[in-house]
């Protein structure tokens, strides 16, 4: 008598939002890994019986993403292609109540730290001893290493902390371990990321401790480029920029937010800084570490930005000549500060003060990349599309700032190694160039 073969659970997790996402879900691949459950990331083949859905909910374009996401997948299981639906992460954490009213067919919803809770659904047991392992699904040369989790930041617009919680540091030793773990898997490049890199260590360390961090970070053998993202600019640590300056393996590259150049803005933010402080801070960080580029995102149409503020906001870009920028319109987020002030700037006004920004960053990008021709540098090679191989100078991050672009008819490179490229041309947002010995 023939027994019915019974299927084994297949499991796919997809990750909506940010990098601090990302490296969440690859601790949960990690863990379900280690726990013997067959799991993939993002998989391309419709071969998964079990979907884990990592939300996003930090503003109205993400989170309408991250339900999409859960609709297509319930209806799928309406239509008996998958058998359950998970979700986890920041939407989950923020809206779990109302998800759960209005989308019955999801099985289980899981708040930003409840991973271990996750895991029983599959029988598993969150494994201590995988701290600081990690299965990473971004190309092997280059990793994300979250150094701490949450916010303590009262700024008007967001609603990180209530998806996050309060800020909390992650040990020195256990990151400077899992930086070695990821050097021993063929990592070369680690950015560094937080909520709020500025305020590592304080709750740990007693100060800000963010400069031992990346000076002990440094001694990895084996780890060519450190990145630091997302530095809060009130209350910024210059001894950081002394390790910048010191250790060769530091990138020279900033990732700060300052979210406006305009005084009066930056108060009804709340993010406890004026634009004359702010124009100080960068003048230090440019005169010490001459070579930096200095990353920033702004928001356009927060409430109370008339004409005048957001024509202080283009001044100031003007001025500051960032290399790297980037800018959202703002999102009226319930439940933060802002969302009991009048949403009082309209949708397409937001829209097009956004692409005023971008039209003068354009303009500064171009003029520095062309002062660029001609000049060699260090490029790591990420990719090769198109008929080209694409990599970056430590001037750039990963999918949000500018590649070098390499004819793959003409030269060959290798995906994940350093090559010496000479700039023969530029664009506002790319360069051209040519390997040389």
């Amino acid at each position: 008598m023939k027994t019915k073969k019974i299927k084994k659970d297949k499991v796919n997790i997809v990750t909506l939002g940010c990098s601090k996402n990302l490296v969440d879900s690859e601790v949960m691949l990690t863990q379900l890994r280690g726990n013997d459950i067959d799991v993939t990331h993002e998989s391309v083949k419709d071969d998964s019986n079990i979907i884990i859905i990592n939300t996003c909910g930090f503003i109205d374009n993400a989170k309408q993403e991250s339900i999409d996401t859960i609709l297509r997948y319930v209806d799928a299981k309406e239509e008996g292609l998958v058998d359950k639906v998970y979700v986890t992460g920041c939407l989950s954490q923020r809206y779990r109540e109302d998800l759960q009213n209005e989308i019955p067919q999801v099985d289980s919803w899981f708040g930003t730290m409840e991973l271990p809770l996750l895991l029983k659904k599959f029988k598993a047991d969150y494994k201590h001893e995988l701290l600081g392992e990690r299965i990473t699904t971004t190309d092997q040369h280059y990793a994300y290493l979250k150094i701490s989790e949450g916010c303590d930041r009262p700024c008007s617009f967001c609603a990180i902390p209530l998806m996050r919680g309060k800020h909390v540091s992650k040990p020195m030793e256990q990151i400077v371990q899992e930086a070695q773990s990821l050097v021993k898997n063929g990592t070369k490049e680690i950015l560094l990321i937080a909520q709020d890199s500025t305020y590592y260590g304080l709750d740990l360390y007693k100060k800000r401790n963010l400069a031992e961090l990346m000076d002990r970070l440094a001694d990895v053998d084996g780890l060519d480029w450190i990145r630091l993202h997302y530095a809060f600019p009130t209350g910024f640590p210059e001894d950081v920029l002394d390790v910048m300056a010191n250790r060769s393996n530091i990138c020279n590259y900033l990732d700060i937010p300052l979210q406006h150049g305009s005084t009066e803005m930056l108060k009804i933010m709340r993010r406890g800084t004026t634009r004359e402080k702010t124009e100080r801070l960068l003048n230090t960080i440019r005169d010490r570490v001459p070579d930096i580029a200095i990353r920033t995102t702004l928001i356009t149409g927060h409430p109370g930005e008339t004409e005048k503020e957001f024509e202080d906001m283009l001044d100031f870009v003007e001025k500051s000549r960032f290399e790297r920028l980037g800018v959202f319109p703002y999102s009226h987020e319930d439940n933060t500060h802002a969302f009991s002030m009048e949403d009082n700037v309209p949708e397409e006004i937001k829209l097009q003060r956004a692409e005023r920004v971008m039209e003068v960053q354009e303009s500064i990008s171009e003029e520095i990349n062309n002062q660029k021709v001609g000049k060699t540098f260090k490029v790591l090679i990420d990719r090769k599309e198109a008929g080209q191989f694409i990599g970056r100078t430590e001037h750039d991050s990963p999918e949000v700032d500018n590649e070098v672009l390499i004819d793959a008819n003409e030269h060959y490179l290798r995906l994940g190694d350093f090559a010496n490229i000479k700039i023969t041309s530029a664009s506002p947002f790319d360069l051209y160039g040519v390997p040389v010995k």
